[in-house]
């Protein structure tokens, strides 16, 4: 497949990343950061929540794809734009397509989020279904590019797309300077390529931690075994971490990440719970298991200005995961 990528084909430089940062302003919301004194007791930390659980589509998301989306030639744009993905890239690009009046295919594997595909749908996305595996990802998109001569961009691994994602780093350690550490969800890696970059352009001191579930490690374990290791077929409640890393951010995060810490199904859906009841907003296990892996290494983050970046709040609110067996 073709991918959009930056025109230089290199990592995103830190003109790429003030660059995406100033389209994705003009469409985005630059989302609140927001504190709690009961999780900073419960987690010996002094933690500031980037909520981009509030951002347009639901999700971080719609940063890289505002970003790849407006960087195509009007040429580019005629045919549409198409993606692969399991619900919030497919939402973002949706939407990113929608602002520009074109036409976006979303290929998402038959077992997807429901409300996802749907959001998808209200932007005007046609959803074709495939079946889940990365496989058939890849060979139904191709099939649809060959169809309507759209463009494909990756979901995750695409400089475009990272030098957006890296915006939402960028604006938190605007927001709070002097930041100890920043964590958040791995999956793919676009968000936490990202912010591993702003880190290195903006403020060096900053570690970077990503987050991952235990049932879904394979980051960690191609990270300690500084070799690839793919996704394959986890079992975990974080639908959006289950892909594996992409071969641009793979060198990115491998050569880069301070650390990369796992949580457990029951912390992830415990840290979810009580983000609902206790700070009254709504999370989705994708962003909770950065917070769950807070809880289970506590002493890493003791007295640490931690920033977090909570990366989505799609959730079906007909299947919570604390009403349903782990």
């Amino acid at each position: 497949m073709n991918y959009i990528s930056s025109s230089a084909g290199k990592t995103p430089s830190k003109n790429d990343i003030i660059n995406a940062n100033e389209i994705i302003s003009r469409f985005a919301h630059n989302t609140d950061v927001i504190t709690s004194a009961y999780f900073n007791r419960l987690l010996n930390s002094i933690l500031y929540f980037k909520s981009e659980n509030f951002q347009k589509t639901g999700s971080f998301k719609i940063r890289g794809a505002i970003n790849a989306v407006c960087s195509l030639t009007e040429s580019q744009k005629k045919n549409g734009v198409v993606t692969h993905s399991s619900g919030n890239f497919g939402q973002a690009l949706a939407y990113a397509a929608k602002l520009n009046n074109i036409k976006s295919y979303i290929v998402t594997p038959q077992n997807a989020s429901k409300v996802k595909s749907e959001a998808a749908i209200s932007y005007g996305a046609e959803i074709i279904h495939c079946e889940p595996t990365l496989e058939s990802r890849e060979t139904t998109a191709k099939k649809v590019m060959q169809k309507t001569s759209a463009v494909f961009i990756h979901p995750y691994d695409d400089y475009k797309i990272i030098a957006g994602q890296a915006s939402a780093a960028l604006e938190l350690i605007n927001k709070v300077p002097g930041l100890d550490i920043i964590i958040a969800p791995v999956g793919g890696g676009g968000l936490i390529s990202g912010t591993i970059l702003t880190k290195n352009y903006f403020d060096k001191k900053i570690k970077v931690i990503a987050a991952e579930p235990k049932n879904a490690d394979d980051a960690k374990q191609s990270w300690l075994s500084k070799s690839f290791i793919p996704s394959d077929n986890p079992d975990t409640i974080c639908d959006g971490l289950k892909t594996s890393l992409g071969e641009k951010t793979f060198p990115i995060i491998m050569n880069n990440i301070d650390n990369i810490l796992t949580a457990s199904e029951e912390s992830v859906i415990e840290m979810m719970k009580l983000v609902w009841e206790r700070m009254k907003i709504i999370i989705e296990p994708s962003s909770a298991v950065a917070i769950a892996a807070i809880f289970e290494n506590k002493q890493y983050f003791r007295n640490k200005k931690t920033g977090i970046i909570l990366s989505g709040g799609n959730v079906d609110i007909t299947k919570l995961p604390w009403q349903l067996e782990c």
